[in-house]
């Protein structure tokens, strides 16, 4: 007969089992978690890294273009200043002959300082690359360590999760709701009853007698805060089969 009291237990039974699967897993989630939020920020830096080299390369390019520019404008006036007529235009090409080299110059310091930058950016990316790989290598152990121990529970949580979902859909409302607050507490939000006790305090005898006369009605221990389930309810697979069917 299915009744509130023993679709709790069956639902506590259920419960009890994955939390056995999900106890094999250990801290493995959280490493993985973890380890995933160190390789995407070494990505990031690493993007960062080779984005600014990407900008610095530019730079030189264009800067040894312009320098050669320069070059040739200053020959150029070099070449028109001796065949200007007065003091006048050649004082002007002069002044201009002087600002192109001061160009030149400063973009050549600029064109060294840069070529610095690169040299040591280029270090900087080849050992954020060696890092990346690094955590990504371990990324990898921890994740196929997961997907083998998923493996090898196979369908059983898919199916525990199935049997679960079933139960949940046949229990009042509130009487779901309050298994589900315990649960935030104390993972057995259903302890059975075991002779006259529960979680080492007595259980009132007339709390007992209720108990067992009573089985679509839940009862918290005043104790422990946990939901009673009767002695007389056997807790194993055949009661979720019983209430699935």
């Amino acid at each position: 007969m299915t009744t509130q009291i023993r679709l709790i237990a069956g639902l506590s039974f259920i419960d009890a089992r994955l939390d056995e699967l999900k106890d094999e897993f250990g801290d493995l989630p959280e490493q993985l978690d973890e380890k995933k939020i160190g390789l995407d920020k070494a990505k990031k830096r690493l993007k960062e890294s080779e984005g600014i080299l990407e900008e610095i390369k530019v730079f030189v390019a264009q800067a040894k273009v312009t320098l050669v520019q320069l070059k040739d404008k200053e020959e150029e006036l070099s070449k028109k200043q001796f065949k200007v007529k007065n003091n006048k235009e050649f004082d002007a090409i002069t002044n201009e002959i002087q600002h192109i080299k001061d160009e030149h110059e400063n973009l050549s310091k600029s064109l060294r300082t840069e070529g610095i930058k690169q040299e040591n950016l280029n270090n900087t990316i080849e050992e954020q690359k060696r890092k990346y790989d690094e955590l990504k290598s371990e990324y990898d152990e921890l994740a196929k360590e997961f997907e083998q121990l998923k493996k090898e529970q196979g369908s059983e949580v898919e199916i525990l999760e199935g049997k679960r979902q079933n139960i949940e859909s046949q229990l009042e409302g509130d009487y779901l709701k309050e298994y589900q607050r315990i649960r935030q507490f104390h993972t057995d939000a259903a302890v059975q009853v075991m002779r006259g006790s529960c979680k080492g305090y007595k259980v009132p005898a007339q709390i007992l007698v209720e108990l067992r006369n009573n089985e679509d009605k839940i009862f918290i221990d005043e104790n422990s805060g946990r939901i009673l389930i009767p002695e007389e309810i056997h807790l194993d697979e055949d009661i979720i089969d019983e209430l699935v069917a």
